[in-house]
């Protein structure tokens, strides 16, 4: 099992339920919401829904230091600071 899946954060025992698993969780409840209706650009509306709470939260989980946050993320800070100025997280 992946290191990160089976860190416990104190307040839990046990394994961690992969990030993935809620993911898909949260797809299908989306999916079942939609009630039969169809949906264009899903996948960016997907990746939109993701990043912004992913980005906000790790930046408050930083201090609002954007250069630990792109690091913590795994990307330039310059793309960092562009999604934030795109979701309107500045």
């Amino acid at each position: 099992m992946n290191a990160l899946n089976d860190r416990n954060d104190g307040a839990r025992s046990g394994p961690r339920v992969p990030l993935r698993d809620h993911v898909a969780t949260s797809i299908r409840r989306y999916l079942g919401d939609l009630n039969g209706s169809g949906t264009e650009n899903l996948y960016e509306i997907a990746l939109r829904e993701l990043e912004i709470p992913l980005f906000a939260e790790v930046l408050q989980h930083c201090d609002g230091n954007q250069s630990r946050a792109a690091a913590m993320l795994g990307i330039h800070r310059a793309t960092l600071r562009k999604k934030l100025r795109e979701y309107g997280l500045e």
